[in-house]
């Protein structure tokens, strides 16, 4: 029997097409799209045929996550997708960079509220550090406006997320704004997408 690494996630199959369709839109035509915390793995396979112009970079810390993207990706080859690097968004140097690979955007789906605060603290340092000017940065999950929900299925959510650990929980998009403005990230647009999420774009600014 063939050991089968492959994790699911319910989410990836109601949410990819409406981000892939914001990516199609917003993503440079050519260069390295690097996805910082692919989790399974199931975006990496479905958006990097759809972009076959641009080399889809996955990446996760957590080795069993880095397992089920590979294992993926040989169920679903594409010549375009890579194999995964261990990329911590915390940490001050990314794998990237030790290996010199230019990135021309950075995508991150449903992170900021999994991890702590100092997780998009460090994506938003690590967009200012390998991104070049222009390049995109692409956010997608729920967030809290004003300080307050949008709706009744986020304050759930947010409340099982802080009951898991007391470090997570759905953000506010102002503090997210202005972590990534004070790194260089100018806000571009933000899209409202289904089941109460958004699509938050950054493009890096000139220093």
């Amino acid at each position: 029997m063939i050991n089968d690494n492959r994790q699911y996630s319910p989410a990836t199959q109601r949410n990819r097409e409406p981000i892939l369709e914001v990516l199609l839109r917003i993503l440079p035509p050519q260069g390295n799209i690097l996805e910082v915390s692919s989790g399974t793995g199931e975006h990496a396979i479905f958006f990097a045929p759809a972009l076959s112009l641009r080399h889809w970079i996955p990446s996760d810390p957590n080795p069993i996550a880095g397992e089920s993207i590979e294992a993926w990706r040989n169920d679903s080859p594409s010549d375009n997708l890579h194999s995964p690097l261990n990329i911590n968004a915390e940490d001050s140097i990314w794998e990237v960079e030790k290996q010199a690979i230019k990135i021309d955007a950075i995508v991150n789906i449903n992170m900021i509220h999994i991890a702590p605060w100092s997780a998009c603290l460090g994506l938003m340092a690590g967009a200012k550090r390998i991104l070049s000017t222009g390049g995109i940065l692409y956010l997608y999950g729920p967030y809290k406006q004003g300080g307050k929900h949008t709706a009744p299925s986020n304050l759930s959510f947010d409340e099982s997320l802080q009951s898991q650990n007391p470090q997570w929980g759905v953000r506010n998009l102002e503090d997210v704004i202005k972590v990534a403005e004070q790194e260089g990230l100018k806000l571009q647009e933000i899209v409202s997408m289904p089941a109460n999420n958004l699509s938050v774009i950054f493009q890096k600014q000139k220093l």
